[in-house]
């Protein structure tokens, strides 16, 4: 039993010892030098090494012209050419180091320079923590990766991850764009970039502002969240996502995509956005609208799918499937729009219908034409099966005139004389100044010319083989008070900027903004770059 508790403390005893050994810090070794030295005068606790000096601890290789080693404190001074090794993953030199053995933590000054396979430090002093394989500078320092340089007055540099840390106003310079952000980390391996807060990265091609943002320098592809824009000369590109690829000079933007067209004065809105600035191409759709400002008032227009091309004074808008706008004094519906900003043109195609003031205008084509001198509305025209309605001021009747062709000047934005040509006919409630019903008048003539005011007609003219006349209320009975195909639609009308979208896309719209999600990571932004900058956050303690 003696013999049992005799051998179980030696074992403690040996263990202990073992623990102690094994966590006592290695002693620097003297591994070369010229000339050995102690002055017990001028430094009794110090060797003095010159000529090559080269010591050595734990992996770690120092070279010199002159050290002092001081040999209680595990410690060292160097001087002149200073260079310290560890394997092939760093190379610090400066004119001045000091090092110390049991702290594993090392300090060079005076022209430092840290050098990685993947990139160079130069700054005025740099420190080194072994223990946790850590480089930091609080002097004003530049950093060369490749095409990148890198400058900020402070960093940090992880050996293992071989990523810098800026946390002060930092600078990379590459001969393409300009990056500037007070929090960067950046992998020197990848060209990996990571952007927190206010942070801009400037170009010949645009401006980028992000408050969160991933960039890969290598491959000039980009991710940016939070407050993000792209400002290129004329166009302003906003969303909660945006991705952009700088050799192709395309962008994509998800969810509360807002852009800006300051030359046109115009703004672009939808939940999914592509931009081809070399192309000078953009395709909006999910809740899609263009607001274009014209004789002070906003035309929206909304469309399944939005497409906007063309330079400055050749810019062509397209709307497709189930197209709504409104203005003022304006609102209409058709299949597709074709507006073009050269020719002042607006081509209404497939089933287009029209309000003008209480005015209903229907037809198989129908083009709006802009004057670009004025840049005002000038005039309207229609065609095959015009027809333009609506409804009598009192009464249950409906003004109406239907002819083949329609051709209409605006003034004030406002129809004010229409021609109606060929095969035209009309029926119009008559009143007098007391609006005082005095008669219907049913007429049919080759051609009729209104002139309107105050959205009301205030004279018609037939012109040839006029026939018809005006009849008293009595004497027209109500089956004779329409027109063949008159098809009254009030009720569809347009009557705000938000009717613009129909109710099931109203119902809709969250929907939407939950798909845009998932459009996100298969449309606008490569699964990799996706990840990369939603995941980082997570990931900072571990990279």
């Amino acid at each position: 039993m003696k013999k049992s508790l005799f051998f179980l403390r030696y074992c403690l005893i040996l263990l202990v010892t073992n623990l102690v050994l094994a966590q006592a810090p290695k002693k620097i070794i003297v591994e070369h030098s010229d000339f050995f030295d102690v002055n017990q005068i001028e430094t009794p606790d110090a060797a003095l090494l010159t000529g090559n000096v080269r010591v050595n601890h734990d992996g770690v290789v120092l070279t010199c012209n002159k050290a002092y080693y001081f040999q209680k404190e595990n410690y060292i001074k160097a001087f002149g050419n200073v260079q310290m090794v560890q394997g092939d993953t760093l190379f610090l030199n400066s004119k001045y180091a000091e090092y110390n053995g049991n702290v594993k933590k090392a300090l060079a000054s005076g022209d430092a320079v840290m050098s990685s396979p993947d990139a160079t430090l130069v700054t005025d002093i740099i420190n080194f923590d072994r223990n946790i394989q850590e480089v930091f500078y609080d002097t004003p320092g530049t950093i060369t990766n490749k095409d990148n340089t890198l400058k900020s007055n402070s960093g940090r540099y992880y050996v293992k991850q071989k990523k810098f840390q800026f946390l002060t106003a930092v600078t990379i310079t590459n001969p393409t764009y300009v990056i500037k952000s007070n929090h960067l980390d950046y992998f020197s391996n990848s060209g990996h970039s990571y952007l927190f807060g206010p942070s801009t990265i400037t170009s010949k091609a645009n401006y980028i502002y992000t408050e969160k943002g991933f960039y890969d320098t290598k491959k000039n592809l980009a991710h940016f969240l939070n407050k993000s824009y792209i400002r290129y000369d004329d166009r302003i590109i906003k969303g909660d996502s945006l991705y952009y690829d700088r050799n192709k000079e395309f962008a994509s933007a998800t969810r509360n995509v807002k852009i800006t067209d300051s030359i046109n004065r115009g703004i672009v809105k939808g939940h999914y956005a592509e931009i081809y600035k070399n192309k000078d191409s953009m395709f909006v759709t999910k809740r899609a609208v263009a607001v274009n400002f014209v004789e002070n008032d906003s035309v929206y227009i909304h469309g399944k799918k939005l497409m906007v091309t063309g330079k400055e004074g050749n810019r062509i808008i397209r709307a497709f499937n189930n197209v709504r706008f409104f203005k003022t004094d304006m609102s209409g519906k058709c299949d597709s729009i074709h507006s073009s900003s050269k020719t002042a043109l607006t081509k209404m195609i497939g089933n287009p219908i029209l309000w003008n003031a209480e005015n209903q205008i229907t037809g198989d084509v129908m083009h709006l034409i802009g004057n670009n001198n004025t840049q005002k509305l000038d005039s309207l025209k229609v065609l095959n099966n015009t027809f333009i309605v609506s409804k009598d001021t009192i009464g249950t009747g409906y003004n109406q005139v239907k002819g083949q062709n329609l051709y209409g000047k605006f003034e004030e934005g406002k129809l004010h004389d229409v021609d109606i040509v060929k095969n035209a006919e009309v029926i119009y409630y008559m009143r007098n100044e007391a609006q005082e019903l005095i008669g219907i008048n049913k007429n049919k003539s080759s051609k009729i010319n209104l002139i309107l005011e105050k959205n009301e007609i205030e004279t018609i003219t037939f012109f040839q083989q006029v026939d018809g006349d005006i009849f008293p209320e009595k004497e027209l009975p109500e089956n004779a008070r329409k027109l063949r195909g008159l098809v009254w639609r009030g009720d569809e009308r347009i009557k705000s900027k938000d009717d613009i979208f129909p109710p099931e896309e109203n119902e809709d719209n969250d929907k939407i903004a939950k798909a845009t999600k998932s459009a996100e990571a298969k449309e606008d932004v490569p699964m990799k770059i996706r990840k990369e900058t939603l995941n980082y956050d997570k990931k900072k303690g571990k990279k």
